[in-house]
């Protein structure tokens, strides 16, 4: 008989590297329940907080990434960056020789280079995602070992092994599939009556300025249509910055650093405004709400307006450049909820983008890999 089957999943920094190790980690315990499972994550990150509220365990390395920028700051954290790629390579080295999985899976970011190289050196077989159209530093490097590599965007042989790819589209929590069905749950919880139209804001899980300043500057705009509710994420690190600020105070605005339900968040809301990034973007057309894309142009590549540009090509989401936000964003969000009938298109739209199974699809990719070689890396 074999042993309990034991799985390690490290990715973190972003929401955008998190939840997708997240609805992975669900799918493979509704295949595997008796599975045990470790996260790995950089301490000090939101990882550390996220995983063991949905219910996993998480080992913490000291760990950061290399600072774009040529600040004096950024200069002095990158001449540490090999003394902490050592200490990481030695924490992550104790936490797999502790836990002894049978595979590994990682989903991007900094924290998931070490403890899924780890695993690779030792023979452990291991399965990465990437998200976005464009690879990141650490899913580059570890794909030279990978298993398998899961991507969501055609054309990722240019970055991968093409003999190893799979496309599969991002995994999105199972709660998100049935968000559309609590509308009532939703109100309920944010405090709102069942008689408006609702507008979430949304920059990601660490905020985005360009979106909160065009927010800030909306107030008169927002307190002449009190009849739209706005439940506006601004970002832990601005939560300072706009929680005093007069848009706030508007009776028919919340502001919130975070919103953990992001389900029912998806489930109030009648428009989005949001960011462009890969899993933004799987998400939302998902829950297939009417939504106005506004990419990040500090990104490699330009690669969230590349993403938003799909959409609006066909109709699916509506585009407005970082540039012109301040000034557009507001009024075309308000237009838009006054607009049924381009609402009920870019909702039929967006959907057609949606990869429901992606989640179940990949936790059974990761079921095939460990299955040869389980009890093969750390016999007893």
């Amino acid at each position: 008989m074999s042993k309990q089957l034991r799985i390690l999943i490290s990715g973190g920094g972003t929401g955008g590297h998190i939840f997708p190790a997240l609805a992975i980690a669900d799918a493979l315990r509704r295949l595997r329940p008796e599975a045990e499972f470790l996260f790995v994550g950089a301490n000090g990150r939101m990882e550390m907080e996220h995983v063991p509220r949905a219910g996993y365990r998480i080992a913490g390395i000291d760990m950061a990434g290399w600072q774009r920028g040529y600040s004096w700051a950024s200069l002095r954290q990158n001449l540490g960056l090999p003394w902490k790629l050592w200490r990481s390579w030695q924490s992550a080295r104790r936490i797999v020789r502790n836990f002894k999985p049978d595979v590994a899976v990682g989903t991007g970011g900094y924290a998931s280079w070490a403890p899924v190289r780890v695993c690779q050196h030792l023979g452990i077989p291991t399965l990465i995602h990437e998200a976005n159209s464009y690879a990141g530093l650490a899913n580059r490097q570890l794909a030279r070992r990978a298993q398998r590599i899961c991507v969501a965007y055609e054309g990722m042989e240019r970055y991968f092994p093409a003999d190893r790819i799979l496309l599969t589209g991002n995994p999105v929590r199972a709660d998100l599939l049935i968000a559309i069905d609590k509308r009532a749950e939703a109100l309920n919880f944010f405090g709102l009556a069942d008689n408006g139209k609702t507008l979430a804001v949304l920059g990601g899980s660490l905020g985005a300025r360009t979106l909160n300043e065009a927010m800030a500057q909306s107030t008169a705009l927002l307190a002449q249509n009190p009849d739209v509710r706005v439940l506006w994420q601004c970002g832990r690190l601005y939560e300072k910055v706009y929680q005093q600020s007069a848009t706030a105070q508007l009776p028919n605005v919340q502001l919130r650093p975070f919103i953990e339900r992001i389900d029912l968040l998806y489930a109030a809301a009648d428009v989005i405004i949001s960011r462009a990034g890969a899993m933004a973007i799987s998400e939302l057309s998902v829950v297939g709400k009417p939504t106005i894309l506004v990419p990040s142009p500090n990104v490699a590549e330009d690669h969230q307006l590349r993403n938003a540009r799909a959409l609006a090509e066909r109709n699916a989401a509506l585009l407005i450049a970082d540039a012109q936000a301040t000034e557009r964003l507001l009024p075309q969000a308000l237009a838009l909820l006054r607009d049924p009938q381009q609402q009920e298109m870019l909702s039929k739209n967006i959907r057609q983008f949606a990869r429901p199974n992606a989640a179940e699809t990949i936790a059974r990719e990761v079921l095939r890999l460990c299955e040869p070689f389980q009890n093969s890396v750390f016999a007893s």
